[in-house]
């Protein structure tokens, strides 16, 4: 062993007897022992289309790839929202399974649940997935898969980590937010207090199946709001991701396959990179640049009950507000900010909410607010990120009030 604690005028080896151990008894009681060890992660994310036709093998490969030889017990869960769009879809997986039950098992009957953020909000929820699991004897080597959007990856994703300390977890999601930025992370959390992803774990899922016919089926709107998070990245990591956004605008409006696909898998690439190389993938620090333009959106969904603004259609807010605050702290060049707004208005965006301009009874912004949660959330110290330039972030930790003021009034005069 070769961790070494180090202490005022002291440095000793695990493995170093502390001097006069056998013949001083405050020696051997005031001691401290470090443990230190690493843990590697790694998680295949498929990008393909029609992952249950039976001769599409990827989904059969990530079952295997750590036990190539053994039958497999599988849970599925299918989002409800996604079951009632593709009425076909439980009939294709349990002819996926049958055309491979030398290795598969699909355990009892396909689980549909009730997705949406209600299901984040619903106190039993958690409770009820951790009864199925129970009741079809998941075990540590089995498998949960969840379908569907966002909600459902997060709560199905948190009962799996927690179930046995963790079970081996897919995620299919469903939606463009889910394939290019949640899907492929480490997170998964329930609401819970009223507050956003209050209660949670970070837990690498298994592998992430990212099946491009399930954007195909989306209404207008759930194919919009994932782009947010696209433009995010582009805007905090990558210049040329957000020339190719500005010069694909249109074509993603009208969300052509092939566009879309690009933008999904380019984004779920700089999610992982940041995620794998940023130095924290659990958040442990202060620091969450993948959030930019996230304070405010948080704030806003909870001011709206999450029923007026999706998530994406926050965040887009979100992003201007931000670069619109970057440019008057003297970050970002006059300008950009108008850049930015006018892309997400090409893509479909309405970067306007009246909840923004509400006030409490002492006169300060509603939302507002949200920076003392956001920093809450963080572990107590404030970190903003916004922007140093197009495709590069910078952290700050003071907001001053009159330029998110002020920036709002930019929303407002644009919209």
């Amino acid at each position: 062993m070769n961790n070494i604690y180090h202490y005022p005028n002291k440095q000793r080896k695990l493995d170093e007897p502390t001097p006069n151990d056998n013949n001083d008894t405050r020696a051997i009681v005031d001691s401290v022992q470090v443990q230190r060890f690493a843990v590697e992660y790694d998680y295949p994310v498929v990008f393909t289309r029609h992952a249950f036709d039976p001769v599409n093998l990827h989904l059969l490969d990530v079952l295997r790839r750590r036990e190539p030889g053994k039958r497999h017990r599988v849970a599925v869960f299918i989002d409800g929202g996604v079951a009632q769009a593709l009425p076909h879809l439980a009939g294709q997986i349990q002819a996926y399974f049958s055309a491979h039950h030398e290795f598969l098992d699909l355990v009892g009957d396909i689980v549909v649940l009730k997705g949406g953020e209600e299901c984040k909000n619903d106190p039993d929820f958690i409770t009820n997935l951790l009864q199925i699991l129970s009741d079809k004897a998941i075990d540590r080597h089995s498998y949960a898969i969840a379908i569907g959007g966002g909600a459902i990856m997060d709560a199905v994703g948190y009962a799996a980590a927690i179930f046995h300390r963790g079970v081996r977890h897919v995620r299919f999601p469903t939606t463009v937010l889910g394939q290019d930025d949640s899907g492929v992370g480490v997170k998964n959390a329930v609401n819970w207090l009223g507050l956003k992803n209050l209660v949670g774990t970070f837990a690498p899922p298994w592998a992430v199946i990212n099946d491009g016919v399930f954007i195909d089926s989306l209404p207008a709107r759930e194919k919009r709001c994932g782009m947010s998070e696209a433009v995010k990245v582009a805007l905090i990591r990558d210049r040329e991701f957000f020339l190719w956004l500005e010069s694909n605008a249109l074509a993603l409006a009208r969300f052509e396959t092939v566009p879309m696909s690009y933008l999904i898998k380019r984004s779920a690439q700089i999610h992982m990179n940041q995620i794998a190389n940023g130095g924290d993938p659990f958040e442990s620090g202060s620091a969450r640049p993948l959030d930019y333009g996230h304070w405010v959106a948080h704030k806003l969904e909870r001011m709206t009950n999450q029923h007026i603004l999706s998530h994406g259609e926050a965040v887009a807010i979100g992003i201007a507000m931000d670069a619109h605050y970057s440019v008057l702290a003297g970050l970002l060049p006059a300008g950009e900010d108008a850049r930015v707004h006018q892309l997400l208005v090409t893509l479909g965006f309405k970067l306007w909410n009246d909840q923004l301009e509400t006030r409490h009874e002492s006169g300060r912004l509603a939302v507002l607010q949200g920076l003392r949660e956001f920093r809450e959330h963080l572990g107590g110290e404030l970190t903003i990120t916004l922007l140093n330039a197009i495709g590069k972030g910078i952290e700050v930790h003071e907001i001053n009030d009159q330029w998110v003021t002020e920036s709002i009034a930019w929303l407002k005069h644009l919209k």
